[in-house]
């Protein structure tokens, strides 16, 4: 039994839906971990802090906002807001790598 082309197609959907999953997991798994420490970070800056003082002070929450930067692009690059190397950038970039190799090939 060999691979047709719709079983190729169908494989080929499936690797591509898979991938997408493991991205989203990865994310969801980066975002509740980062609910968790920042959670810790600001809880203990204010049990340890100025007693008198604020919990909204920029020393209890700049973590939160640096990871959080990262996390947001994170979050872009996995719901598909590629910005710089996106979808389309992928598939030029194969083909130009698959259209030097067969160049090499022809010379070899």
């Amino acid at each position: 039994m060999g691979l047709t082309m719709e079983n190729l197609d169908e494989k080929m959907i499936y690797e591509a839906a898979k991938k997408r999953v493991e991205k989203l997991k990865g994310f969801y798994i980066h975002f509740l971990v980062y609910l968790i420490v920042n959670a810790f970070i600001i809880y203990a800056n204010y049990q340890h802090g100025n007693p008198k003082g604020s919990l909204f002070q920029l020393q209890n929450f700049s973590t939160a906002f640096f990871w959080g930067i990262g996390l947001a692009a994170h979050g872009l690059n996995v719901f598909s807001l590629d910005l710089f190397f996106g979808k389309e950038w992928e598939e030029r970039k194969i083909r130009e790598l698959m259209d030097r190799d067969r160049e090499r090939n022809d010379f070899v």
